[in-house]
């Protein structure tokens, strides 16, 4: 096998390994859980192999390297560098991880997938995938089914697909369908092939809708209007695009108002309720208020939930894990110096196809006919694509699930690739110098993600181990061990390990004592790790009044006042803490603010209030 061939047979592997990447992370439900996410790295790893053998199979390989790729050059480096001085060490290391892969992969597929064959196939792919998708969310809305494969989804009566959440479902829809749209109204395909592809336009439309995704209604909405603006200035376009146009609107018009489901969806927008309405502006505070704490670099990356109960408003107890708002949550989490960083990219990016539009959207003849161009097709559908999820990404948190951010880093990545119809500029042999130093990079990259997959791999190996194991077994204590020896710095697991040996003290048995000391110690070693998380210093607290040391737990108990202001839970805890002390007074005092934050299931602050004005009463009545 000469080397041609060869670099033939890896530029193929990179191509499948890419779609079993785009095609893998959205069917395992966005690819959110870390095991879905390794399998999303390996494939990365492979990539990343392959196209390093390119650059020593082909004699002088060419580098593609527009100006956006400095920008993402300079974010990864900065998210590096913002790793080493973050507070909680392991979150950090994953958010990096992910930029290294997501970085990794852009660049990969910008200089090894711009040929017009493998960009048709991607594109292609990516629309029958979303057909699917989109039929999926139609079968679970129409049978009333909460099923997501083996996973039961909490929203009731919308579909999901292959999400979780709703949300994300309509924003791995609405970037695809302008690529569908624009495929069946530009591209040179066969009227055959066009007919499919217009049919799975229709199948994802109407998959979003059934999401009932309101900020997917509204970004597919302007998308849909863009493109049809685009190409009312087409003369052969005008009259399809329009036709399609009022079709739609009208449609929408007619059956949207007629059906309550709905039209109470609408409603809700302006409804200032909890996290269950989709209530994002109690969100958004806490992310300001954060982000004021250290403007220029933020709080630190994939910081924003673990943060998030120091400035948490009293209208939400639930940890929300982002922000709902990827702008505020960049902002927040890696501050000034992150957001314009990512902000030049999208500039960058936005300028190569402003740049590239000329030399592929020239007048075309007729729809179908030889005048029509699949390379604008491509540049237009990716365009608006990327344009729908920045719509979206205002009031939700796409562009943080990892197979909805891949499909983004994609599309940017073939864009950008599309400047070489508009000059030759961008291009670089690279010659022996550049070859060790692109190699350099691509094996440290290799054996960093290499080397962190296998621990990350072993360590999910006992943590599922010990989720499986019952609550308060030697067998889960024995999994969760393993998995802290094998990461040490993750502060779940320690956390975890106290917890359990806590809860075993609490047994009562004659060794209570000695176990409560041991879950103090991980207690405090969580602390360490994380130490803006509340719980390890309300367990510590609890175990130092379970071993009647009442005042030494004040002090910890007031720190977790501290670090959760607002929590219902922490609030009712710190009460418990009075009555083992036997002030009833002041325990009321924190059962009735608990309860005043969350009266909903709160059956720690109802119960001790009881005891609380029973206490109270009894002492009244026994004074003379």
């Amino acid at each position: 096998m000469n080397r041609e061939v060869a670099d033939n047979w890896c530029e193929r592997g990179i191509l499948g390994l890419v779609l079993a990447l785009l095609v893998f992370g959205p069917l395992a439900t966005g690819a959110v859980r870390p095991p879905d996410f390794l399998v999303l790295q390996a494939l990365t790893l492979g990539v990343l192999g392959l196209w390093g053998a390119r650059l020593w199979l082909n004699a002088r390989p060419k580098i593609l390297w527009p100006p956006v790729c400095w920008a993402v050059l300079a974010f990864t480096l900065y998210a590096i560098g913002r790793y080493f001085t973050a507070d909680i060490e392991y979150v950090a290391r994953q958010e990096m991880i992910r930029v290294l892969v997501y970085a990794g992969l852009f660049l990969a597929v910008l200089n090894n997938l711009h040929r017009q064959e493998s960009m048709q196939i991607l594109a292609l792919t990516l629309v029958f995938l979303a057909m699917l998708v989109a039929g999926y969310a139609l079968f679970q809305f129409f049978s009333g089914s909460h099923k997501v494969w083996n996973f039961t989804s909490p929203y009731g009566h919308r579909g999901s697909g292959t999400f979780i959440s709703p949300n994300n479902c309509a924003g791995f829809l609405e970037m695809i369908l302008p690529l569908a749209l624009a495929w069946m109204l530009v591209s040179r395909a066969k009227p055959t092939l066009k007919v499919f592809v217009g049919y799975a336009a229709l199948v994802i439309l109407c998959g979003i809708v059934v999401t009932v995704s309101r900020g997917g209604w509204i970004a597919t909405g302007l998308t849909l209007v863009a493109l049809f603006i685009v190409l009312l200035f087409h003369r052969a376009y005008r009259l399809p695009s329009l036709v399609i146009l009022i079709a739609l609107m009208g449609g929408g018009l007619y059956f949207l108002p007629r059906m309550h489901f709905f039209k109470a969806r609408f409603q809700e927008i302006t409804k200032h309720d909890k996290l269950d309405s989709n209530a994002r502006f109690d969100l958004w505070l806490p992310a300001v208020q954060m982000w004021r704490t250290n403007p220029w670099w933020g709080v630190g990356p994939g910081h924003y939930d673990f943060r998030f109960r120091a400035w948490r408003p009293v209208t939400e107890q639930r940890q929300p894990e982002h922000a709902h708002n990827d702008y505020l949550e960049t902002l927040a989490d890696w501050g000034v110096v992150g957001t314009a960083l990512v902000a030049a990219a999208w500039a960058l990016l936005g300028a190569g196809v402003v740049k590239t539009w000329k030399s592929v959207g020239g007048i075309q003849s007729d729809l179908g006919g030889r005048g029509n161009s699949t390379k604008f097709a491509l540049v237009l559908g990716a365009s608006l694509g990327l344009l729908a999820i920045l719509f979206h990404s205002v009031v939700d948190f796409n562009l943080h699930i990892p197979a909805n951010a891949i499909l983004a880093v994609t599309l940017m990545a073939l864009l950008s690739s599309c400047t070489r119809f508009a000059t030759d500029s961008y291009w670089f042999t690279a010659r022996l110098p550049m070859k060790f130093l692109a190699t350099a990079f691509l094996l440290a990259g290799i054996g960093y993600l290499g080397a962190q997959e296998i621990r990350r791999t072993q360590e999910e190996h006992w943590l599922e181990q010990a989720r499986q194991s019952p609550d308060l077994s030697p067998e889960r204590i024995a999994a969760l061990e393993k998995a802290a020896w094998i990461e040490p710095l993750n502060a779940a697991t320690t956390y975890n390990l106290g917890e359990t040996l806590r809860l075993q003290s609490w047994e009562g048995n004659e060794d209570y004592a000695e176990l409560a000391e041991q879950a103090m110690q991980h207690f405090a070693r969580a602390a360490q790790l994380n130490p803006h998380d509340g719980y390890n210093f309300l367990r510590t607290g609890m175990c130092l009044d379970w071993i009647r040391q009442h005042e030494k737990a004040e002090l910890f108990f007031e720190r977790a006042a501290k670090l959760d202001p607002n929590g219902f839970f922490t609030t009712a805890y710190v009460g418990w803490h009075h009555v083992q002390a036997n002030d009833y007074a002041a325990a009321k005092v924190w059962f009735e603010r608990s309860l005043n934050l969350d009266w909903h299931d709160n059956i720690i602050a109802e119960t001790y209030l009881k005891i609380c004005d029973q206490k109270l009463s009894a002492a009244a009545n026994a004074q003379p």
